[in-house]
């Protein structure tokens, strides 16, 4: 199992966070490595079922996501299943008139020998992946928040 977490602070409501990351389409702008992220069902109270690419090393794995915890503005845990299986959780946190946001995952590489021998690699690769995407998310949503307050 391959574990990688980190947060980050953004200049911006909850709510306004909250509602670019609970926007499927808006995933692959921010994560580096992932080349689509597609709505297959919205059920009532928002949560969702989303298809996915992610392209490690020069292989693309698909697989769905799947809102198995649905709290807005405050956590969503979603089910990874597919190439990839395991967990993905994001927290939203109020903190000093911005939000802190946490994203964690946990799953496994498939490949038996090969998962052993890549994991070191998969795990600073993910790292990376995580901090860049949380990074990438500061970026777009203060950004954002700025365009708006100069409107």
């Amino acid at each position: 199992m391959i574990e990688t977490s980190n947060s980050v602070h953004v200049d911006a409501p909850v709510s306004d966070v909250f509602a670019y990351m609970d926007r499927p389409e808006n995933q692959p702008e921010i994560t580096p490595s992932l080349t689509r992220s597609e709505i297959l069902e919205e059920r009532a109270d928002g949560s969702k079922r989303v298809a996915y690419g992610y392209g490690l090393g020069g292989i693309t794995m698909d697989g769905e996501l799947d809102a198995v915890e649905y709290e807005p503005e405050e956590r969503v845990v979603w089910e990874m299943t597919g190439d990839l299986s395991g967990e993905i959780t994001w927290e939203f946190e109020p903190e000093d008139d911005g939000t802190r946001v946490t994203y964690a995952a946990s799953y496994d590489v498939p490949g038996g020998v090969l998962e052993k021998l890549a994991a070191p690699f998969v795990k600073r690769y993910n790292g990376r992946e995580v901090e860049t995407t949380l990074e990438n998310l500061k970026t777009r949503v203060e950004h954002d928040a700025t365009a708006e307050a100069t409107d």
